[in-house]
């Protein structure tokens, strides 16, 4: 009698347990497509924002700054034997900091030199950095952004903490840094856009 009570429980056990690994298995299928969901909507939208034409001229991404206050800042002296790859954009602490293209959100975070940062994959394939930004807006990576979509807001965050509010914003292509002055400039000396600093990774001003 024992003997047949303990067969007859074995298949309970074995379906109980293909239960389980089912269960957990569509608990990670489930949470792995949480994680991948903004990324695999933003894909083909990625795709077709490689192949759009770089834009030839750009707003300046600070509410309120008008193109005619901008200075040049691109190759400036900076610490640790850096050339800065960038605009400098003084603003008051707090001003909304705006997207330059449409595009898609590529990533939110911190790094040393430029503090809170946010980088935008715009049209063309270029990669846009907002950093020293006091906060983000309401933003995320794999978000697709449109034109004046606020991304942050000015501040003086990473190495810039002694140094008042502005926006550092580059402008970044396969082959490195570009001059952002003549895109936000129009009518400035473009020759300037074709010298290509090294690339910066994620994570560098």
């Amino acid at each position: 009698m024992t003997s047949n009570t303990a067969a007859s429980r074995h298949p309970m056990r074995t379906l109980a347990s293909k239960l389980l690994r089912n269960l957990v298995i569509a608990t990670l299928l489930i949470g792995l497509g949480a994680v991948l969901k903004p990324w695999l909507g933003s894909l083909v939208y990625m795709m077709r924002l490689s192949t759009m034409p770089a834009p030839a001229t750009l707003p300046v991404p600070v509410a309120g700054v008008k193109p005619r206050g901008l200075v040049d800042t691109w190759g400036g002296a900076r610490s640790e034997g850096r050339r800065h790859e960038g605009i400098d954009i003084f603003a008051r602490r707090g001003t909304p900091v705006l997207s330059s293209t449409e595009g898609v959100v590529m990533r939110v975070g911190t790094n040393r030199l430029g503090g809170q940062v946010v980088w935008v994959l715009g049209p063309g394939g270029q990669r846009h950095y907002y950093a020293h930004l006091e906060r983000y807006g309401d933003v995320h990576a794999g978000m697709r952004v449109a034109p004046g979509k606020v991304l942050g807001y000015v501040g003086n965050t990473g190495n810039a903490v002694h140094t008042p509010p502005h926006l550092h914003y580059g402008i970044y292509l396969s082959g490195g840094a570009i001059n952002p002055y003549p895109f936000l400039r129009p009518g400035a000396d473009s020759s300037a856009v074709a010298h290509a600093a090294p690339g910066l990774a994620f994570g560098k001003k």
